[in-house]
């Protein structure tokens, strides 16, 4: 039997896999009518993003179905990694929405790295959390 928080973990990779097939549509669409027969860049990067994660969420189910930590410590962890993608998919959209950059990291906010250092944070040390529960288990 899967673990509740495993199922939902699959149940978000699904849903961020269907946001990505969605968001093909979108860079296909821009991809035809465009003079060049390219999508903006943050359109690409959205899709293509989208559909990494979706792959890496399901990834990270098998982690927390393996775990030994408790269901509390698992569901935080991966929690908090798929919080972080949608954070950052949301964000390419954004980006590839209002079209104005190609490069987010040209003129950054200083705000930006405080983001920077959390996401990196968030999604090594959530991801760390999870393989050390698998290694505990299963090794």
């Amino acid at each position: 039997m899967i673990r509740t928080e495993a199922a939902w973990v699959l149940f978000f990779a699904g849903l961020i896999f269907v946001w990505a097939l969605i968001l093909g549509v979108w860079k296909w669409q821009q991809m035809v009518t465009t003079a060049n027969g390219a999508a903006h860049p943050y359109v690409d990067i959205a899709h293509r993003s989208a559909l990494l994660y979706s792959f890496a969420t399901g990834l990270i189910a098998a982690f927390v179905q393996l775990s030994g930590w408790p269901s509390a410590v698992n569901g935080t962890a991966a929690g908090a990694i798929i919080l972080l993608f949608i954070v950052t998919i949301t964000n390419y959209v954004r980006l590839g929405w209002q079209g104005e950059t190609d490069n987010q990291m040209r003129n950054a906010p200083h705000s930006m790295r405080f983001m920077l250092a959390a996401l990196i944070a968030g999604e090594i040390g959530g991801f760390l959390v999870l393989l050390t529960g698998f290694a505990e288990a299963q090794l």
